[in-house]
């Protein structure tokens, strides 16, 4: 097969890094594929996994009519079988242009809520089971079920990433309880329980002397730069440690006494043995043990908890009960591993993505066109009218189905907001 994959950009961040590390999983597997979208940060790690990169055109308003004039242009000269669009503008863009050209059209989401205006007809990969149910319940006829995986060839406690040198370089003291979030520094979704962890650390006792370490960059980074310069000056030392943007963030990770993140970020942590912390909305923490697991199985890394005004409390209670128990840190660490190399290995995931490929080419059926699904041009309309209508009130979200309303809102999802505690 011959396949295009357009993650929605090339920053650093779960969806298109899944992306990437799939699609070289697939080309190692006997097939052609490039990748196609933005320049950004990861087209470092597109050159390293020896993947073709093709650049887009600038996108403006979603569907934009020249990336898909591009899309059209590349399946004719390529011979491309399947256009791979990776969030909902590239799914969008990536139907459009298989209706007017030979390649079919497949679409992953990886955000907390799939956009509705995505045909239910498209074959769809979702992160989770429980999303997975609902988007079934929605009537989707070919949606399936894609954990998000990771390499564990090259994320793994044995791997020598240099993890002392970063630990010089960064400040981070012997004696100190190193804890690392690996996250984009973004208002959505993010900057709730980063600023949460924050104050976190001027809470817990200073005889721990924990550190808390944060890379990423995004638009929040003033904000978070901040809060970090307010509790560094409060407990006069460097508690609170930002790096900005890393190419390689697994020294960090091999640095952790204890890793919070959410969804993929979780995983590599995992990866590395680390206790793990899973970072959600509304006060939700969530230590990943044997008894929690199932939970997020199902409903994904990440979650939404009922108490925001306890949120650092309980963070808290977290990190002082694992950096005063080192026997039951090595234990979840342990727990933490297998659970990542029996169920999310790229290697698997690959073969998953092939066999998808080839059931949505064998599942076309010509003809077919975006104006015979009615309901989904509508959906679009009212998404659309509704987004300028939140504009005249204040900004709107940029990943605005990862937003928490879309999450709450979404179809068929009862209880979903109220179990992560549990």
């Amino acid at each position: 097969m011959k396949i295009l994959v357009f993650p929605h950009d090339l920053g650093i961040g779960g969806s298109q890094t899944n992306a990437i590390e799939i699609a070289a999983g697939v080309q190692r597997r006997g097939h052609e594929v490039v990748i196609f979208g933005q320049p950004g940060a990861l087209n470092g790690r597109i050159a390293q996994l020896g993947l073709e990169f093709v650049a887009a055109p600038r996108p403006s308003h979603r569907p934009t009519p020249r990336i898909v004039g591009t899309l059209i242009r590349l399946v004719k000269e390529r011979s491309i079988d399947v256009l791979h669009g990776y969030e909902w503008p590239p799914a969008l863009e990536c139907l459009l242009a298989a209706r007017r050209s030979r390649a079919v059209a497949v679409s992953t989401v990886m955000s907390m809520a799939v956009a509705p205006f995505i045909p239910k007809h498209v074959p769809l990969l979702v992160g989770t089971e429980e999303i997975l149910c609902r988007e079934r319940g929605f009537g989707r006829t070919a949606v399936e079920l894609m954990e998000p995986p990771v390499d564990l060839a090259e994320n793994n406690p044995a791997v020598d990433v240099g993890a002392t040198a970063f630990r010089r370089t960064w400040g981070l003291e012997d004696r100190s309880f190193v804890v690392v979030t690996v996250t984009r520094l973004a208002a959505e979704l993010k900057l709730e329980g980063i600023l949460s962890a924050i104050d976190t650390v001027r809470q817990v006792d200073p005889a721990l002397r924990v550190q808390l370490l944060i890379a990423g960059d995004g638009p929040a980074r003033r904000e978070v730069a901040s809060a970090a310069a307010v509790a560094n000056a409060g407990l006069g030392r460097e508690a609170v440690i930002l790096t900005g943007q890393l190419a390689d963030p697994r020294p960090a990770y091999a640095c952790a006494d204890a890793v919070i993140g959410m969804g993929s970020s979780a995983l590599r942590a995992m990866a590395f043995g680390k206790p793990t912390i899973v970072q959600g909305e509304r006060g939700f923490w969530e230590l990943v043990t044997p008894e929690t697991l199932p939970f997020f199985l199902r409903q994904g890394w990440y979650g939404i908890g009922d108490n925001p005004l306890g949120a650092s409390s309980k963070l808290a209670g977290l990190l002082t009960a694992l950096q005063s128990e080192p026997g039951r840190r090595a234990a979840l660490g342990t727990f933490c591993l297998k659970t990542v190399s029996d169920r999310f290995s790229l290697g698997r995931a690959a073969e998953l993505q092939e066999e998808f490929y080839g059931r949505a080419i064998a599942a076309r059926q010509p003809g077919s066109a975006l104006r015979n699904d009615a309901d989904a041009a509508r959906r679009y309309i009212a998404h659309q009218f509704s987004q300028q209508a939140r504009r005249l009130f204040g900004p709107v979200a940029r990943d605005d189905f990862n937003a928490m309303d879309k999450v709450l809102a979404a179809p068929s999802s009862p209880g979903h907001t109220a179990r992560g505690n549990a």
